[in-house]
């Protein structure tokens, strides 16, 4: 059985315990769950939101090819990506990836292969607001996280 990968872009949050649910939900071939979820942090204080832009349906479709290329390399049973956009506030949910297979290796090394990806290739733009009201500006992307992709 093909497995298909979810992938939400959506402004409002996610329930990362009723994904999880979703990926087992009678199902006895599932040995593994892992989730990532990724928040907002406040940066020591000085962040008041995260804003995130993206291409509507490029950033779909994007998401949508390196996860079957996850599926491709992992025997996974299951695959979701939500990732937000717009306004984030500080301790807010931005982005979840759920890995469900037999075996905990295949999960951990798909939800770790999709971080990566979704770090540097996927096509969203992220803009600081600052509590003080000045300006952030657009992040950067970092040397770490390209390092990081490149062991796949």
């Amino acid at each position: 059985m093909a497995v298909e990968p979810v992938i939400r872009v959506q402004g409002q949050d996610f329930d990362a315990a009723a994904e999880s649910a979703r990926l087992t939900e009678g199902r006895a071939d599932v040995g593994a769950v892992v989730t990532f979820t990724g928040l907002c942090r406040d940066e020591n204080g000085t962040l008041n939101a995260l804003e995130l832009e993206h291409y509507p349906g490029m950033a779909e479709a994007e998401i949508t090819r390196i996860a079957r290329q996850a599926i491709a390399r992992w025997p996974v049973t299951g695959l979701t990506v939500i990732h937000r956009h717009g306004k984030i506030a500080p301790g807010e949910n931005i982005v979840l990836v759920v890995a469900a297979s037999s075996h905990r290796q295949a999960a951990f090394e798909a939800a770790d292969f999709m971080m990566d990806f979704l770090k540097t290739g996927a096509p969203f733009w992220k803009k600081e607001h600052r509590k003080d009201g000045s300006e952030g500006g657009w992040v950067e992307a970092k040397d770490s996280d390209d390092a990081a992709a490149e062991r796949w």
